[in-house]
């Protein structure tokens, strides 16, 4: 039986490569689990009864394109935080809810990248490391997806405006994660508009991933709608993605959207209407209240930077540490090659649970600089309670220091 060749260069993803690294080795101590970006704060409390008043729901099939209470919330909620343009602001036109943002990630690259560019076969740009969703969207789109080195050397975010004029022509889409999963790198907004600019004069799209938009230390990340419409770009050269997973602790609920032009937007949901599978009609109206409430996102905000201020004062004097803008992920360089060793040893030695770097990443081309920018590093999630988080960073502190 013959199978797809597509996705052959695949590695396996990073949480079964984890396992399989730890497999049979007994951790030195009570599990410390810093390995996945799973929230562990409390969900908003409101969420379990507006669920429950709406069950009756559950014998209905949900809207495709949302229900119209939602992409309203959503569309105040962008209002609120970016202060929206006009082109964008249009619940009915430029708001797709989403099962997670990964389904609209995946998806909209298969709905919006074209099989060709310029008679070549098109490029898909990628931050490296990144999230694996990008990368499976671009081989099953049919296009190359390119790893650019998010290194010390370049802020921890690609480098767009240094890449060669060739590729930059057969490029259709530029994903960008900011605040940068695992860097906690932030875009500001002279980065935003050279990477519109450049969209722009090369013809491509860009998806901005903006799901941790909302952890942070002190002033909010800029966001690319807000640049987009300050700019005057055209609403369809941009796609902005966002979550409740992060935000509000809500990641079972699977609830993100998408935000473009209309013209984007008719191309996606004509084909979600065939492959999606849009939310729950009580988890939609959930969503709904809890876009439109701010409390417990402030409430949340503050347990992550009383974490961040954990790891400065427990790793400050650490060779390789490096405090986060945002997000909520540690990028711990541990030395070339080093990531496996390291967390093997957090684990055998203290039974902290984190991630290699590497796991994240693929070697970059050697027209590209070469090398792989997670190889050095380990990444460690923040999600824990505070008191769970200080253990698990000074067994990290000693075990590696």
């Amino acid at each position: 039986m013959q199978f797809p060749t597509r996705f052959e260069d695949l590695p396996e993803y990073a949480f079964p490569r984890l396992r399989a690294l730890l497999a049979g080795i007994q951790p030195g101590g009570p599990e410390i689990a810093m390995s996945i970006g799973e929230p562990q704060h409390a969900i908003p409390d409101f969420v379990p009864g507006i669920m429950t008043e709406h069950a009756s729901t559950l014998n209905r099939y949900p809207p495709n394109e949302g229900i119209p209470e939602l992409r309203q919330a959503i569309s105040d909620w962008l209002e609120r935080r970016y202060g929206m343009a006009e082109a964008y602001r249009d619940p009915d036109k430029n708001i797709l809810p989403l099962n997670g943002t990964r389904e609209g990630l995946f998806n909209t690259c298969l709905a919006l990248s074209p099989e060709a560019k310029n008679g070549q076969r098109p490029a898909v740009l990628l931050p490296n490391p990144f999230y694996q969703c990008y990368a499976v969207a671009a081989l099953a789109s049919g296009a190359e997806p390119v790893y650019l080195p998010c290194t010390a050397e370049t802020g921890h975010l690609p480098d767009f405006a240094d890449l060669p004029k060739d590729l930059l022509d057969r490029t259709t889409v530029a994903y960008i994660c900011s605040p940068a999963n695992p860097q906690g790198a932030v875009a500001d907004r002279a980065y935003w508009t050279t990477l519109l600019e450049l969209a722009e004069t090369h013809d491509f799209r860009v998806f901005a991933d903006e799901c941790y938009c909302e952890i942070y230390r002190e002033a909010p990340p800029t966001g690319a709608l807000e640049v987009a419409a300050q700019i005057g770009a055209d609403p369809d050269r941009l796609v902005a993605f966002h979550s409740l997973s992060k935000r509000s602790n809500l990641a079972g609920l699977r609830s993100g959207f998408a935000v473009t032009g209309s013209g984007n937007l008719a191309a996606m949901r004509q084909l979600r209407s065939y492959a999606g599978a849009p939310m729950p009609i009580p988890a939609q109206y959930a969503a709904a209240a809890v876009w439109a409430e701010e409390t417990h996102v402030e409430t949340n905000r503050a347990l992550y930077q009383e974490k961040f201020a954990l790891a400065d004062d427990i790793l400050r004097n650490m060779p390789g540490y490096m405090s986060p803008q945002a997000g909520f992920f540690l990028w711990l360089r541990v030395g070339e090659g080093a990531g496996e060793e390291a967390a093997l040893r957090l684990w055998r030695e203290a039974g902290v649970k984190c991630l290699p770097g590497k796991y994240l990443s693929r070697p970059t081309p050697a027209s590209l600089g070469g090398g792989d920018p997670g190889n050095a590093y380990l990444r460690l999630a923040l999600v824990a309670p505070a008191g769970e988080v200080r253990r698990g960073l000074e067994a990290l502190r000693a075990v590696l220091s």
